[in-house]
């Protein structure tokens, strides 16, 4: 049953399944790209990492998984659903993860989530990555709203939705469970024209 709305939708439907998914510039010599089947290895040793593994309890154990999870990746933009990026050096190297999800075209509403492999994290890649993929959202697709929450004691994920822009709105509390139990959630928000 489709909803009547008394206003209308902030971003037609139709637009993102109606191109493919673009590749996008994040300054310097970083790109987001969609994921390719090759990319599986450096994405299942991102979960191998303890500092990853403490704030994702949703991993994949073997590389079939991940290849899996990028035929769901590709069917979540299609769907209209969600966007994954791989974040790279150059279109080669990964560097990271990077994602919108919970799209509310209605609304114009759309969650970002991002993780970093050890070997680039400190250089200000997830913050570059971040900031692309929110001016994409934002000034080309129409979102009016982007949202990132993560763990009140993940402080490098708040550093890094501070640095691309994200205002911290507040603390969800005990809104999430880790391994080691509950955790308290930060909200931050990016509006379009701020």
């Amino acid at each position: 049953m489709t909803r009547a709305l008394s206003t209308p939708p902030v971003i037609a439907a139709g637009l993102l399944a109606g191109s493919p998914q673009p590749v996008l510039p994040a300054g310097g010599n970083l790109l987001l790209r969609p994921w390719e089947p090759a990319d599986a290895p450096a994405f299942l040793a991102a979960y191998q990492d303890e500092e990853t593994r403490r704030w994702h309890t949703r991993r994949p154990s073997t590389e079939t998984q991940v290849r899996e999870w990028f035929a769901t990746y590709r069917q979540d933009w299609q769907r209209e659903k969600g966007g994954h990026w791989a974040v790279t050096r150059d279109g080669d190297q990964v560097l990271g993860r990077i994602a919108l999800s919970g799209l509310n075209f209605d609304d114009g509403v759309a969650g970002a989530g991002y993780w970093v492999l050890p070997a680039a994290r400190g250089a200000g890649v997830a913050t570059r990555a971040l900031s692309a993929l929110s001016a994409w959202a934002l000034d080309e697709i129409g979102f009016h709203r982007l949202q990132v929450d993560h763990s009140t004691r993940n402080h490098a994920s708040c550093r890094v939705a501070t640095k691309s822009g994200y205002r911290l709105e507040g603390t969800k509390r005990s809104a999430a469970v880790h391994d080691d139990g509950r955790h308290d959630m930060h909200l931050h928000a990016r509006i379009r024209g701020e």
